[in-house]
């Protein structure tokens, strides 16, 4: 499968993620991509976030199990089987990707997220965020530095 457009790029990754999810939680979902392409430490544009893996070495083939979104690589048939799940996704879709919406992130700047029937090791070093349906959310912890102004002393 190519996948060349951000519509279809996150489109495809919210239907395959959260299909039977509420609307709320697609958007969680959705919200996610975008959240990683405004963090330096993930790819910079909605495809590359949709698609990065660790791949075969020299290939861009991905990895069987080691994706990000693990519907892109879990060596199963991404078909879209539900038709009037994936319209009503692509319709909020175009929203999500409009920069002439302003959304509220209700993930609350989370880059992760995990079904709640699973334990990734990865969690324990992430802030929860948020749970919406089986999707539990998280955002990377983060470190202030506090200096003190020596003319508020």
């Amino acid at each position: 499968m190519i996948l060349e457009t951000a519509f279809m790029c996150m489109a495809l990754n919210i239907y395959h993620e959260a299909k039977f999810q509420s609307m709320l939680g697609q958007i969680a979902v959705g919200q996610v991509v975008m959240n990683r392409v405004e963090d330096s430490r993930f790819p910079d544009n909605v495809c590359d976030v949709v698609t990065q893996a660790v791949t075969y070495k020299g290939t861009d083939k991905p990895v069987l199990h080691k994706c990000q979104f693990s519907w892109y690589c879990d060596g199963k048939a991404d078909d879209i089987n539900h038709i009037s799940i994936y319209l009503e996704i692509m319709s909020f879709t175009q929203l999500l990707l409009s920069s002439q919406m302003m959304m509220f992130d209700i993930t609350d700047g989370a880059t992760f997220y995990h079904a709640d029937y699973v334990t990734p090791s990865w969690a324990r070093s992430k802030i929860k965020t948020i749970e919406i349906g089986d999707h539990i959310f998280y955002r990377w912890k983060r470190w202030y530095v506090c200096t003190l102004d020596q003319n508020s002393l």
